[in-house]
Parts: C-alpha cells; structure tokens; sequence
C-alpha cells in the first residue's frame, strides 16, 4: 500500500511535524507499506518531496533552496524559510518547489498514494481542514475526522466543550488582542491575581508543543506584559535595547527572533509606537539593516507582530499537581482503550520544546506515579473525553491530577507528535507494540474508522483486505530473518544519547523484512559490564537512568506493586491487538552474558558512545565469544576515544591537529597555581576545555580567563558526582547538563579565523567497504556546522529542528574553489581514516580555513569511530547524498561487520 506521508505545514510546529514525517517514513514496515514523503511548505503548496532532503535537519536547510535563499545577491547568515521570500510570483514558487520534488496538486493525489498519514500540527494539518480536503478526493486518512480535529486546535473550544461535559477546569480569562493592547497591565495584573490568584498559566490557544506558553509567579506588571504579548506573538524593542548590542549580539537576537518556536518569525509588522506607521518586513537581514538605520539614541520603540499572530489568550490559574499525557485508542472492535498514562517531570518550569524532545532533559514515568484508583480515573476520564470529542482512531490527552486526586483535562490532540521520544510509541510501547507495529495499527484501525464514515467505501474495503491478507503472509516469515542484538546505554556521560541512538537502530531495523532487533541494555561500571536483555516498554522508557533504575527494581522485588499489576490487566486487555501485529517478544528484562549473546544472536550492533563502546572494551568481549560488531576494532577505537593520543598521533603523520595539553589531577593536586601559570605560558586566552574521553559536547566550554581555568579544573577533578556551587555558576551550567569527573582532560587552542577568506566548522561521515580484499574509504561530504553559542550544544548535534548543519558544507563562494576545497577535505579525511584504521564508519569534526591565496587548511579536532545514530544526526544528512536511507546505510554496516568477521576467520 502507498503511503502518502504528509508533514511540514504552516503552522509554528513545523520543525516537530517535518521530523515526526520522517519517524514515520523511516518505520513504516517495509513489507506492507511504500512509503510516499508530501511535504507541505508554509503556503500550503504539496511536494512530493525527493527522499534525500527528508534526512536534513530542519526545513530552512533545504527549503528555500540555500541558492533562492539570498540577500541582495549574497548568501545570508541567517536561515530562513520560504515566507522570507516575499511576494513571490507563482512560478517562482513552483520553480522552487521543483528543486526539492515535484510539486502535485491535490486532485491528482490518487496518482501517487492510496492512504495519507498525517504527521501535520497545528492550523491546516490538525484542524480538520486537511481532512475535509483528503474526503473530498476520497482518500482515506490516518486519524480524527473534521469534527474531533476542529475541537482539538483550539484550547478555548476545548474549555468551553470540556465545561460543558461536567469535566473539571481550572478559572479562567480570556483576552481579546484589542482589549489586551488598550488595557492598562498593571490594573489588569491586579484584577486576574485577584479573580485567578497567582501563578498565572498565559497560553497561546491555537498553538501545541508548549510554544506560546508562559507562568507569571510574582506581581510584575512589566514581565506580565511580556509574557502576554509572547503568546500574542508580539515584541517591543527599544533604541537603549538595540544600541546595546554588540555585533555579535545583534545576530544572536536575529536568530532567536526568526525561530518560530520561540521568535516571531518572518513575516513581521513592524509598528512605530508614536506615529503607528505600520510595514512589513520579510527577511532578518532587512530588519537587521532596519533597526540599524532607524534606532538612535532617543529613537521611539518599535512594536513588531507576526503576521500568524493569536487573536486571543487564555489566561489560567495555576494547578499543582502531576502533569501527566495519556494516548486513547479505539481496539479491534471499536472500543476507545486508553493506554497507560505518562508522568512528566519537568527539570524547568514549562515542559517545553527542548524538554519534550531531547533525551535527559526531563523524565517521562509510565504509569504515573500514584495510587491505582487514580490511574484508573485518570484512564476513564480521558477515554470519556476522547468520546465526548467523537475520537478517532486515537488521540493524546493532556491533564493534572491535583495533590487531592482532582483530575483536570485540558488539550485532546487529535494529531500526537511522532519523534521516536514522544508519548505516542513511548505508551504503545507499554502493551508490547514498536514503532513499526503501532504505525501497522494506526493505518489499519485508520482505514475500518473511513469505512465507518461511510464514503468511498469500495475504495477503502479492498485497501483493508489486501492489507490483512499481507499482514498475515508477513508473520509466516518472521522465523527467516538476522537477530541482531543492539547494545544501547552505558555509563558514561554519553549514556542518554546513546538510548537514542539504539531505539533509532533497532526502530529502522524493526521495520525491515531482514532483521529482526533485539534490544540490549548494558550498565555496570568499566570493571563490569552488565547486560540485560530488554522487552520493548524498557527500551522507551525516558533516559538511561530510568531504564537502570527499572531493571533493579523489577529485579530485585519479586512482590509486584499495584501500578505493576493494572499495567499486567491493560496489556491483557489489549491483546486483541498485540497479538495481531506483534510476534512474541521479551516481557521482562533478563540477565544476559557475552556468551549467551552469542547463543541467541548472529551480529552485534553496538549504539553506544564513549566508554565504553568506543574504547575497544566491548570489542574485545564480543571477539572472544566470535560475534561480528559493527565498527572499528580494539586497537583503532583505544586510539580515537582518547582526543589527546589521537592527536599526537596524527600529528606525527603531518595531519593538521590543534595546539593541545593534557591537564592530569596529580599536576593539579601538586601545585595549582604553578599549573596555572604554566597553561596560561602556553595558551592564550580564550582557550577550549574538554573532557580527553568524552563526546557529545559534553563539559566542552570555552574559557575566557583564569578565574574560568580555575573552576573547570575544580569541576573536572571534584572529589564526587555533586557539582561545586561556586564552579558550577562560573561555569554557567545548566541544571542536568552532564559534567563527567576524570583524572584528565584536554586543553586546546581556539582555532580562529585569523586572516582566512573563508572559515568553518564541519562534520565529515565516511563507510567502509571490501573492494578485492582491500579497504575502501566512501567519504561522504561534510556537513557545515553552525553553532549558535561559543561551542557546538548538545541540542545543536542531536534535537530535531535545531541547530544548523548545511550539507554540503559552502567552502567558498566561488564553486571551481568550493570544488577545490571539497576535494582536499575529503582526502584529508581519508588520511585520517587510514592513519587510525578506521572500519565500519566514522563521523570526523575539522576546521577548515581557506586563504585569499586560496591555500587550504584542515584542522582534525575529533574523530568519532560510533557516531551518534539519532534521527536528527548529520551523518543521515550526508550518507542521502549518496543514495543511501538511513536503513540501507545501517544495513551496509552490517554487512560489512560480517564480512571483516569471516575475512578475520579465515585468517585466524
């Protein structure tokens, strides 16, 4: 059956809606689906998007084109999306379009699909319009109808709807925009505290994902004001605002404001406060030269509101309680089923974007945390909601429970996010489905929902029967297929990236008709690792911690709690599905050795990210019990995780490395000051302070000063896990940000500009293949990476929808010299790859400098022999390039794992 995946849109989700798309594309089961990517772009024109851009990290890195994306000629520093454009002609549109996919319309859908999948959010892709559009043209559709998918975009329909069915709501006021920007706030403050007390909960309505809401918790009519105006999408700035800005800051600001999560966005109206003279600005760099021409001194602020500005706000009273989410579904025979509900503990205040979708930066406990019979009200209300609403197929429910077990409702979602982290597989999980089965589910309960609206029913009736019948023949071939063993987790720093580089594996290789995944959770420490085999409910609890903690628990108490046995009697009642679209799996974690690995699986993928998995410490076991793993071997992965032996031996074979130290705890316990003055002889300020064994950016900082040095090295060699008070604010951590202990890290130069033409970061993959016995070396072409603070983030390399990787890099604006900078980098690559025997695959982070007198120069900072395998990770950017799909790359490691294994066989 072709599926017509439709993600993107116009709304501020997009980015969130562009990667559930590409969840859904990546997992669909490759033996009863082909999967059909229709990005829809910010006008609401459909591409039949051209599969290798679905693999870039956001939407402003392939749409507009970089090409169209220009400023007066020039290529831009800022990123943008199509509305940026302006008023554009038609044909430019469908020029554009055709640079990415071919542009359809939507009476030609039946062409090129059978089914739509629905991964849009927000206005036209969750309100029922898209819906409306698809049943006029007899599609059939995954999800709610209009009249469900009409309630849940607006959080003001909800309440009243809500109130109305006798459900429990918070007080609240609702604020027209008019009234909002007549009204006096300091008097408004005082009459919604006294109405609604304090905190306030101030939501933009007909927005998801938490953008557009704020918690006022003190009397301040000036943050009051703010945060009002960020749920209006409005912003003032003033000339004492701007004029303060250095250059720098100036781009940061730019930056932030373009993104639409938390920026207005373009386009702008842009207001004079005291003339009220109103225009539209289209482009960061147009407003940059704006505020830059306008503001002096004693300029009038300006008053800047999007254009998909909020014509009204909800303000309400605060509950306390536990926040939790709850996806209902409708079973076999047409009953709504709520799943098991998740508890969301928020390390901020908001469950925001970056908490919602990275790992680590919140914890999601499925079931809540709390009494049976409150799990059971929770449960009835949200499937009484769901039939209020006249749910389809299934939806996501938001809510509190009170510390007095009142349960408050609020936001049905009729279209739940689809990243591999969200609550949709995160609860399935729970009755034993994967993506790939969930995703089976919903495209089948999808279709009997169509038939029983009653249109285009011949249509839909012979799409379900082929699809039943293919079902079936599918699970008679499941016994032909390669167990692999995916080993996720670990225990170091990296621990919660490398969960979610191991659900991504196992997800792409649970979708094949070749593999057959089995996940495996290792913990311990580096003197013992321990190894447990994982059922599917495990894999996708939140973070590495929790899985630990889960796995000791279920363990070590043979007495089940009663959380534990309701989530026994729901997986029981669920089995009218599990046990249609799921073959037997592991139900409990299980205890496993390297040699029992061997006896139960035929390849090891190891997902794991510095020690250890990159170290050659897991190599070395997997060698002596003869199972093939992916990646490089024992001598070359003791070589790459340490950054500082790495370096000096690149060095020695003339490959350019930064000016490096290593900094180790007896020099520093010996005398701290002397090795102070000694770093300080050496360097200059500023300088980069990074863990010698460590990735993912982790307690990598940029260091201005002494003062700086001094608490990094205090934080490094502290003589426990708690952070230093004093250190830590010097520092400016984050709260959960990971900053490892060790007894020595690496300082190096802050590889500048300097006199160089051209300047960037990049991040360059590679894969191995065996061409007549010998080593072949693919190098991909590198991603250019942008970094929005001093050093790369962890959301930069790892958040779908953040940061900016460009692939191809731009060396140059010249393209003879951009080809000629391409060339080189790439065999400086190569040279590095062969230098550390590399095998498998790698990802290699350099700098690359290009003079006016067109010399090149590439500085090797790290070399990574398991890069991070998540969803939203450059090296699926770069191996697209190449015609590979994430499966087909990940297929093409494992391929060649069993060949070097048989090749090294052979030898021995």
């Amino acid at each position: 059956m072709r599926i017509g995946i439709f993600f993107g849109g116009s709304s501020r989700e997009r980015e969130v809606s562009f990667a559930g798309g590409r969840t859904v594309f990546d997992n669909l089961n490759k033996g009863l689906f082909e999967a059909v990517p229709i990005f829809v772009d910010s006008h609401g024109r459909f591409i039949l998007l051209d599969w290798q851009y679905l693999y870039k990290g956001t939407i402003r890195d392939f749409y507009p084109p970089i090409d169209a994306a220009k400023w007066k000629g020039k290529a831009s520093s800022f990123q943008v999306y199509v509305e940026s454009l302006g008023e554009a002609s038609e044909e430019t549109h469908q020029a554009l379009a055709a640079k990415v996919g071919k542009p359809i319309e939507a009476q030609h859908f039946k062409k090129y699909f059978d089914f739509a999948f629905l991964a849009l959010h927000g206005q036209q892709g969750e309100d029922g319009s898209l819906q409306g559009l698809l049943e006029w043209y007899g599609i059939p559709y995954s999800g709610s109808g209009i009249f469900p998918s009409a309630v849940g975009i607006n959080k003001i329909v909800q309440s009243d709807i809500l109130r109305a069915a006798g459900f429990a709501r918070p007080r609240q006021v609702i604020l027209s925009q008019e009234m909002w920007q007549k009204s006096n706030k300091e008097a408004l403050l005082e009459s919604l505290s006294n109405k609604l007390g304090l905190p306030l909960v101030i939501k933009s309505p007909n927005q998801g994902s938490s953008i557009g809401v704020s918690i006022l918790r003190q009397k301040d009519s000036k943050t009051f004001e703010k945060l009002g105006n960020k749920s209006f999408f409005i912003q003032e700035i003033s000339a004492t605002e701007w004029l303060s800005y250095s250059a720098s800051q100036k781009q940061e600001w730019l930056v932030r404001f373009t993104d639409i999560r938390e920026g207005l966005g373009f386009p702008v109206e842009v207001e004079n406060t005291e003339t009220d003279a109103q225009f539209t600005i289209y482009h960061p760099e147009e407003l940059l030269e704006l505020f830059d021409r306008y503001f002096k001194p004693h300029s009038p602020a300006l008053l800047l509101k999007a254009q998909s500005t909020e014509s009204s706000i909800l303000i309400e009273s605060y509950l306390e309680g536990k926040e939790f989410s709850c996806i209902v579904i409708r079973d076999e025979s047409g009953k709504a089923f709520a799943l098991p509900p998740t508890e969301i503990i928020k390390y901020n205040e908001l469950f925001d974007y970056r908490s919602k979708y990275l790992p680590g930066t919140s914890r999601k406990i499925t079931p809540i945390d709390i009494g049976i019979h409150a799990l059971q009200q929770i449960r009835e209300d949200c499937v009484r909601l769901f039939e209020v609403i006249r749910g389809n197929v299934y939806a996501r429910i938001d809510g509190f429970i009170t510390h007095n077990g009142k349960v408050f409702l609020n936001d049905p979602n009729t279209t739940s996010g689809m990243m591999p982290s969200s609550f949709f597989f995160h609860q399935a999980a729970e009755i034993g489905l994967d993506a790939s089965s969930f995703l089976s589910y919903i495209i089948l309960t999808s279709l009997k929902e169509r038939i029983e609206s009653g249109k285009n029913q011949a249509f839909t009736r012979s799409l379900l029967s082929k699809l039943d019948q293919n079902m079936t023949a599918l699970k008679l071939q499941a016994a032909k297929k390669i167990d692999v063993a995916v080993i996720m987790g670990g225990f170091s720093s990296e621990r919660h990236i490398s969960m979610e580089s191991g659900r991504n594996i196992y997800e792409k290789l649970a979708s094949s008709a070749k593999y057959r995944p089995i996940p495996v959770f290792l913990t311990g420490d580096e003197q013992q690792h321990e190894l447990y085999l994982l059922p599917i409910h495990f894999m996708l609890k939140d973070n590495a911690d929790d899985i630990r903690e889960k796995i000791y628990h279920t363990l070590r108490n043979s007495q089940k709690p009663d959380n534990e046995a309701l989530l026994i009697k729901i997986r029981e009642d669920a089995r009218n599905i599990t046990e249609k679209y799921t073959t037997d799996g592991i139900t409990q974690p299980t205890p496993i050795s390297y040699q029992g690995l061997a006896e139960l699986v035929e390849v090891v993928f190891i997902a794991l990210h510095g020690r250890p998995g990159e170290d050659g410490a897991i190599q070395q076991e997997l060698e002596k019990v003869k199972l093939p793993y992916n990646g490089s071997g024992v001598a070359s992965s003791q070589t790459t995780i340490n950054k500082f032996i790495t370096n000096e031996l690149l060095a020695t074979h003339g490959i350019q490395v930064a000016a490096h130290r290593l900094i180790k705890k007896n020099e520093w316990q010996q005398d701290e000051n002397a090795l102070l003055d000694q770093i300080e002889q050496d360097f200059k300020y500023p300088l980069i302070g990074k863990p010698s064994d460590d990735g993912c950016s982790s307690a990598v900082k940029k260091i201005k000063n002494r003062g700086a040095l001094r608490a990094f090295m205090r934080m490094m060699f502290r003589p426990s896990l708690q952070f230093l008070a004093e250190e830590s604010h010097i520092l400016d951590l984050k709260a959960q940000e990971e900053f490892p202990q060790k007894d020595f890290f690496l300082i190096e130069e802050l590889i500048e500009k300097k006199e160089a033409m051209y300047f960037l970061e990049i991040t360059g993959g590679l894969l191995t293949h065996y061409v007549d016995g010998e080593i072949q070396y693919e190098i991909f072409e590198p991603s250019e990476t942008l970094a929005l603070g001093e050093v790369l983030s962890l959301e930069e390399k790892f958040l779908a929808g953040e940061g900016q990787n460009i692939t191809p890099a731009r060396y140059a604006a010249e393209p003879e010299l951009n080809g000629l900078v391409s060339r080189k980098v790439k065999e400086e690559l190569a040279k590095v790859a062969k230098i550390l025997h590399i095998e498998g695959y790698a990802r290699i982070d350099a700098f690359v400098r290009v003079s006016r007198q067109k010399e090149i120069e590439v500085i090797i900072i790290e070399v990574n022999s398991l890069p991070g395998m998540t969803p939203a990770t450059c090296i699926f950017h770069q191996c697209a390039l190449n015609g590979y799909k994430p499966y087909h790359f990940i297929d093409s490691i494992l391929n060649f794992a069993q060949e070097k294994f048989k090749k090294y066989q052979n030898i021995s």
